[in-house]
């Protein structure tokens, strides 16, 4: 656990690449198979189930450091972190013996056999092993037992760490590397070893593995992003910018952007695995397509999306350039199919399950993927129309939309959100399947050059609204001593003019019950993303000189300030009182522009509804 604990340290406290990698590549040359393979695990994402409730947690803290609850909870708000406000209030340690304790022990032999244990045997371990651990010990093992571990590297950059240490091609390694942090599986020595063996020794490839994934990168205008399009844009015009920077509309596959899961489909020694792009093994969850795929041969990976489609919707207009009766339902059905433990006849029929598939990553058992996009389009194609005659599940392609300009490709993107998609995918049609998010992936332009990037994710434009700030509540790690996390409302029809408005406030500044029958401001979405320091450190000082009440770590405040808030899609809800629910929401900006009485209300939520499926 030391040495873990050291190389956290390291990682957490850097922001160097090389520098995080060079830990990473010590730490391995260092510790035996075992650890090495937790160590991985966790460091890419891995995540055992959470093993104790917070709540319990936080009482079994307070009880061991002897502290009033508001004292605690206090300092919790101060640091902004749970594990480490508990490493910094427990009595030091008589002895530090568990330090020394192995990490693959620690987590084989203490933390996982925990999972079910009666709260009374959970107490006395978890207080137990606190009394022989010092402060970093005590924050890692809250992290881990808690379910937030998290650390800034990314598996791009363990699988670096590993291929520098192996003397491997880090690709290669990410091959390797599939679903090694499925929450099904858990890390041993020989898996790590068979991750770092030298490729003349590696042993066959698990037939159930997928391929790494290969991730498209944003193009134009979406907040946080980087923009391909940046200033030319507005100078040179959308169609001719697109031509400068990617050459004819001719020379790219323009498919829609499905709101989806993304996943793999595997048929391999006659059986079939799906796989979600999260390294997530998911066969169980979607009998329909382990269905589709038993009529495929043997040796055939497919990429695509895991759609819930309605055969008859009638709702959304036909998808251009799809032969497929229906359309694709909104992402918020099929999160409420995915959280069903039990799939009855009822859930299968309200969430059919489908696959819409985009790519063939393996035909007959070899890898196509350094083929041409357009080749490995043909043969996907071919193994669609073979399949077609015989009785079973069609499988169904994703519509290639052909255009011989930009500016046909741009209109097709302004229907997207009406046709129920998120936008538009472009890939090359000489470029090979890489993966992760690449900014080259092989072939060449006409004239020899290299190709920008292989494919492009083309989304709509964030819808947006105005809304209320009236509750905060403190951010987390370097954030912890400032406001950052925000519930915004709007009005719940139109204010007459500004004094109903300022009235609403002075009511709510009296505390006053809200009218039930009058004007009143409406919550309907929290947002902690999408303004700078500066603006967090200003908005802050806003909260702290307007708020009315405080309930533990939240504050109620004087409506004062409007936001534009921008969200991907909107749909109804049943849990918000507001009715409806938004998908990542962000503040875009602070309208010190915009007076209160201004700021959108619920009938134009209601609209944004009716312009299409979120």
């Amino acid at each position: 656990m030391k040495r873990f604990a050291t190389l956290f340290d390291e990682l957490d406290t850097s922001t160097a690449t090389n520098a995080k990698v060079a830990a990473l590549s010590r730490y391995l040359a260092e510790v035996d198979d075992a650890d090495a393979a937790w160590a991985v695990y966790l460091l890419s994402g891995g995540k055992p189930r959470q093993l104790i409730k917070t709540a319990q947690l936080r009482a079994q803290a307070i009880a061991e450091a002897g502290l009033p609850e508001w004292l605690f909870e206090a300092s919790y708000q101060a640091v902004g972190d749970l594990a480490e406000t508990i490493a910094l209030v427990l009595p030091a340690p008589a002895q530090d013996s568990g330090m020394h304790t192995r990490l693959s022990d620690w987590m084989e032999q203490r933390l996982l056999p925990l999972r079910g244990q009666p709260d009374e045997v959970v107490a006395e371990a978890l207080r137990g092993w606190w009394r022989e651990l010092d402060a970093g010990g005590r924050f890692l093992l809250v992290k881990l037992v808690g379910g937030g571990f998290r650390v800034g590297v990314s598996k791009l950059l363990v699988q670096r760490a590993l291929a520098a240490h192996a003397g491997l091609d880090a690709k290669q390694v990410a091959a390797r590397m599939m679903g090694f942090t499925d929450s099904k599986r858990t890390p041993t020595a020989a898996a790590y070893r068979a991750l770092i063996a030298p490729a003349s020794e590696a042993g066959a490839r698990d037939p159930s593995l997928p391929y790494p994934f290969f991730l498209a990168s944003p193009l134009g205008g979406q907040a946080g992003d980087d923009d391909l399009l940046d200033m030319e844009l507005a100078s040179n015009g959308l169609a001719q910018t697109m031509q400068d920077r990617l050459g004819p509309a001719s020379d790219w596959c323009a498919e829609w952007k499905f709101d989806g899961i993304r996943g793999q489909i595997v048929k391999r020694a006659g059986q079939v695995w799906v796989w979600s792009r999260g390294e997530e093994l998911m066969s169980e969850r979607f009998p329909e397509l382990q269905a589709l795929a038993q009529r495929w041969p043997d040796g055939t990976v497919v990429d695509g999306e895991i759609l819930v489609w309605h055969e008859n919707a009638k709702a959304a207009p036909a998808l251009p350039g799809s032969e497929r009766p229906g359309g694709p339902a909104p992402f918020a059905l099929l999160q409420q199919r995915i959280a069903r433990k039990t799939l009855g006849p009822k859930v299968l029929a309200d969430a059919p399950v489908s696959f819409m598939a985009y790519d063939l990553l393996e035909a007959h058992g070899e890898d196509q993927r350094a083929r041409p996009q357009q080749q490995r389009r043909t043969q996907l194609e071919a193994l669609a129309a073979a399949l077609d005659p015989t009785p079973g599940p069609r499988l169904w392609l994703s519509p290639v939309l052909r255009a011989d300009d930009w500016a046909t490709l741009a209109a097709w993107r302004t229907q997207a959100r009406t046709l129920g998609v998120e936008g538009l995918m472009l890939k090359h049609r000489d470029s090979a399947y890489g993966g992760g998010r690449q900014k080259r992936a092989g072939g060449s332009t006409s004239d020899g050059g290299a190709l920008p990037l292989a494919w492009w994710k083309w989304k709509t434009d964030a819808l947006s609204i105005d809304g209320v700030l009236i509750y905060a509540q403190a951010g987390h790690g370097r954030r912890a001593s400032v406001y950052t996390d925000y519930t915004f409302a709007v009005w719940n029809r139109r204010p007459r003019d500004a004094a109903e408005a300022q009235a609403v406030v002075e009511a709510i500044a009296q505390r006053r019950p809200a009218d039930p029958d009058g004007l009143q401001l409406v919550a309907f979405t929290k947002a902690y993303s999408g303004l700078s320091d500066a603006e967090f450190k200003s908005v802050d000082a806003v909260i702290r000189r307007h708020t009315l009440e405080k309930f533990g770590p939240v504050r109620s405040v004087r409506p004062t300030l409007v936001f534009e808030l921008a969200f991907e899609g909107i749909a109804r809800s049943t849990r918000h009182k507001s009715g409806v629910a938004l998908r990542f929401p962000r503040m875009q900006r602070i309208r010190h522009d915009k007076p209160l009485h201004e700021a959108n209300t619920l009938q134009d939520l209601e609209q944004l509804l009716g312009s299409g499926p979120a």
